[in-house]
């Protein structure tokens, strides 16, 4: 195991700044995942921890000890590629064997945990061929498995899973997760799928244009989503997100929000620094809206239901909004496109993100819950 430390690293690309400053600390054995959108750094900031990229400015500590001038394997990392970086002249045994063979270890050992890594990622029968003669997902698998055979102080991942397929995706996303168990060492793993950060993660870093928006467990991201970049971008479907202003109560535990064809919200958020008529922008889990059919004038129209077996996904039109909002319902689902319907929600449900795009606090105590005020929805 391994507690890796970022000391204010900076990157850039010639006069592109590719990481401003980050910092950030990596607990001994902790599983954790950078995600983010195309372009956001966070494969630059695994190349960092692994010593393929040098940093601008900063420090990398591994235990304590500044790294920031060691090779790769001075640091005691293993990485698994996007591309598959295989020996195409190697067999696959010999591919997952080659770090256990640099490191002198005996033909038994090494026999015996190429053989169990095979086995965990399903290549027992592949071990004679060469890489040519591989799919693209069995030659990433070759490639965990020869980060997996060493055992590292710490293991890196960029995007490993993204050439399986999805049936493939899913039990390798099991088949890591229990190679962390085993190992208990600590695990770096990129991504843009969310999926795979909500369930591999003890701890997500949420990147945004190189900076880091948010650090914490799944649940905290989703439950309570620090800016309005990490609100819309966890989550499927995202959050809807609305435009909207104080309508009263400014700084009180009753405070109402008005958005625009939708109706008045009440908030369990801490509005102590936003006064009526302030813009700010309303929050909604699809789950956390309540949906019930109206009359042919009233409410608003359903524009699409996507039934996807064990749920339901309603969208609904907005005027004042380009998207639309997303209703995920139960099945079976008896909404149809063209009816009209109206939402309500719980006031502890709602969050709000004021003009700098972070989230107001919740208050300590919680008020009763409120619905959307009908008269403005029917």
């Amino acid at each position: 195991m391994a507690c890796v430390e970022l000391k204010n690293i900076n990157k850039t690309f010639g006069k592109e700044e590719i990481l401003p400053c980050v910092n950030l600390r990596i607990e001994d054995g902790e599983f954790v995942v950078f995600v983010g959108p195309s372009g956001c750094g966070k494969s630059t900031l695994l190349r960092l921890i692994a010593g393929l990229e040098d940093p601008t400015g900063g420090d990398i500590e591994i235990d304590g000890e500044v790294v920031t001038e060691q090779s790769p394997k001075e640091r005691g990392v293993g990485m698994v590629f996007q591309s598959y970086a295989l020996y195409p002249h190697m067999s696959v045994y010999e591919n997952i064997a080659f770090g256990l063979k640099l490191g002198k270890a005996n033909k038994g050992r090494i026999r015996e945990w190429v053989e169990k890594t095979a086995q965990v990622l399903q290549l027992e029968k592949l071990l004679d061929r060469k890489p040519r003669e591989l799919s693209g997902g069995q030659r990433q698998r070759v490639a965990i498995g020869r980060a997996m055979a060493r055992e590292p102080r710490i293991m890196l991942f960029d995007e490993p899973l993204s050439n399986l397929d999805a049936s493939l995706r899913v039990q390798m996303r099991t088949e890591i997760a229990k190679l962390h168990d085993r190992l208990q060492s600590t695990m770096i793993y990129v991504t843009h799928d969310q999926v795979e950060a909500m369930t591999l993660a003890d701890k997500i870093v949420v990147l945004n244009k190189g900076n880091v928006e948010q650090v914490g467990t799944p649940y905290e991201l989703y439950e309570h989503p620090a800016s309005l970049f990490v609100a819309g971008f966890i989550g499927s479907p995202r959050m809807n997100l609305m435009p909207g202003r104080i309508a009263a109560g400014a700084g009180s535990d009753r405070t109402q929000v008005d958005v625009d064809g939708l109706g008045t919200l009440a908030i369990n958020r801490d509005t102590a620094e936003l006064a009526q008529g302030d813009a700010v922008t309303v929050g909604v889990r699809p789950e956390h809206f309540h949906l019930e059919v109206s009359g042919p004038d009233q409410g608003l129209e359903v524009v699409n239901v996507e039934y996807l077996g064990n749920e339901a996904y309603v969208y609904i039109e907005l005027p004042v909004m380009e998207e639309l909002l997303v209703v995920r319902q139960p099945v079976p689902c008896e909404i149809t496109p063209g009816q009209r319907v109206v939402l309500s929600t719980d006031a502890d449900l709602v969050h709000v993100f004021d003009s700098n795009d972070r989230a107001l606090a919740a208050h300590a105590q919680q008020p009763e819950t409120a619905g959307l005020a009908e008269a403005a929805s029917r």
